[in-house]
């Protein structure tokens, strides 16, 4: 019984330290059912900062808004230094498996390796959309389908 309630109280201990870790679980997004690391093969831009991750995001939300249809996803950095990347599918039955999740990444890459960014640093075939958020500062990636399905990217 004993070895019972120390299982239980280390778990809850253990549930409430992973909340503490990742505050915007649970608000913009359910748990994370997938988590991976990347090793980015790019280190970040001394000029990187909040003020150019949330200008970024800025962008891609306002280049979002312009198209002739809503938008399929939202896009935004959250953390003290803006260095979390989230985006939250707005339509059901798009961004619900971890295949789809990749699918989006592997779009977010060829649009990426068009960026002057990569081709100055000549590595667009060699960097993906990871690479650059690394580049950025970012150092976690979350997509979600907003309802039940969410992977998380954390950068290294």
């Amino acid at each position: 019984m004993i070895r019972l309630l120390i299982a239980i109280f280390t778990v809850s201990l253990m549930s409430s330290v992973v909340q503490a870790a990742d505050r915007h679980a649970g608000y913009y997004y359910p748990e994370p059912v997938y988590k991976e690391y990347y090793k980015a093969r790019a280190k970040g831009l001394k000029t990187a900062s909040r003020k150019t991750r949330i200008a970024f995001v800025t962008s891609i939300t306002q280049q979002n808004m312009k198209r002739e249809f809503s938008p399929e996803a939202a896009i935004f950095a959250k953390g003290e230094d803006a260095e979390k990347l989230i985006i939250v599918g707005l339509v059901d039955g798009r961004l619900d498996t971890i295949y789809r999740s990749r699918a989006i990444f592997a779009n977010m890459t060829a649009a990426a390796r068009t960026l002057p960014i990569f081709q100055e640093l000549g590595v667009e075939d060699v960097f993906t959309f990871f690479d650059l958020a690394a580049l950025m500062g970012f150092k976690q990636i979350t997509i979600t389908n907003g309802r039940n399905f969410t992977h998380q990217v954390l950068l290294q």
